[in-house]
């Protein structure tokens, strides 16, 4: 028997939820048929309690159930000690060694796949162009498209040979913005194509060549491809990464709830536009009533018309090529030995070495920033 469309548009729907325990809200979405939960530093206590919670959320359903984290190294870690703290990748960059990148890419898979994490939304393969970036800055390997290239695809050969999916980010490229697409939309007017495979795209292109899972939209106008977002747009999403970079993983956009796009386009309209566009997967971090929204959306779609049903079976079939490959089921137990291994940090310290810089652990997160704000 096929899958109704319930269930089918529920796929199409990554949430997130407040607390160290599954919400009653999220129970209910996983009861509609949600499979992709995503988790923060605000439901993070202790590896204990962490592993204990997504152990909890894979046991909820029937099947597999893919869960993800933003685990970049730098200012973007969710989880913190007693895990190691990764460097930046700036620091990866400085330190420019293929090997260490695909140790990290090890480091962060051994210590996510401890805590049943499946899919890592990492790496960022932005260039670093704008020294005015509010966003990016030292999530970036660098400024030289061909480093961010080498690098980034060293990550995720290093993650996803250990087990946890690793997934580019922001397609086509969100280096350099001077503006931080949480709070405000980006526009890069200047950005033509010859511009961008010579800086933007390289660094997308070696991580498809190298396997990589999925990749990540960005809320970011490129006028001279579209007048819409790369998220909202089939000229990026399927034109531009499916048919000239040959990419055919499983495609997520950034959170549906940052105000590039809810401040820009009616929510019903936007999710609708990202389905079309050939989004797999919709992240709704946040707002329950949203999440069941967004299915609530979809199911409509395709009753009047405005999607097809086959667009929500091939997201489908993507998603399951992906879980097959990575999803695993609860640990029986937890295994500490991973988390914050000695080894772990003579990586972590050779990088700081070799790049000649200590940045540190930066403090502001800008996306636990925008969390922090919906909760408000």
């Amino acid at each position: 028997m096929r899958d109704s469309s319930e269930h089918l548009a529920a796929r199409m729907v990554g949430i997130g939820f407040g607390g160290t325990s599954p919400s009653a809200d999220a129970r209910d979405l996983l009861r509609r048929g949600v499979r992709n939960v995503i988790f923060f530093a605000r439901n993070v206590e202790s590896p204990q309690q962490f592993f204990e919670l997504t152990a909890t959320v894979k046991s909820a359903v029937a099947g597999p159930l893919m869960t993800s984290v933003d685990q970049e190294g730098g200012r973007v870690l969710r989880l913190r000690e007693p895990f190691t703290l990764v460097p930046s990748m700036r620091q990866v960059g400085q330190a420019a060694d293929d090997n260490l990148a695909y140790a990290v890419g090890r480091i962060l898979a051994r210590e996510l796949r401890a805590v049943n994490l499946d899919m890592n939304l990492a790496p960022v393969l932005d260039v670093d162009t704008n020294p005015s970036n509010p966003v990016i800055s030292s999530r970036s390997f660098g400024g030289s498209p061909q480093l961010v290239a080498r690098l980034g695809a060293s990550l995720v050969r290093g993650l996803q040979d250990h087990g946890v999916g690793s997934c580019a980010k922001h397609f086509p490229g969100h280096g350099d913005t001077n503006k931080d697409s949480h709070h405000e939309l980006p526009v890069l007017p200047r950005h033509d194509l010859e511009r961008m495979f010579k800086v933007e795209l390289p660094p997308f292109i070696a991580a498809v060549d190298a396997g990589v899972a999925a990749v990540m939209t960005a809320h970011v106008i490129y006028p001279h491809l579209d007048e819409l977002p790369g998220t909202l747009s089939r000229t990026i999403i399927n034109g531009l990464l499916r048919q000239r970079l040959g990419f055919r993983g499983l495609v997520m956009t950034d959170d549906m709830q940052m105000k590039a796009i809810a401040d820009h386009y009616g929510f019903d309209e936007a999710i609708v536009l990202a389905a079309n566009a050939g989004v797999d997967l919709l992240w709704i971090c946040h707002s329950p009533d949203l999440q069941n929204r967004a299915i609530d959306v979809l199911i409509r779609a395709v009753e009047s018309g405005k999607l097809s049903r086959q667009r929500l079976e091939e997201s489908a079939r993507r998603l399951d090529v992906v879980m097959n490959q990575y999803v695993n089921p609860p640990a029986a137990k937890l295994d500490l030995s991973a988390i914050g291994a000695p080894e772990h940090q003579v990586i972590a310290d050779r990088i700081e070495q070799l790049a000649g810089i200590t940045i540190g652990i930066e403090t502001e997160d800008p996306t636990e920033s925008f969390v922090r704000q919906q909760q408000t």
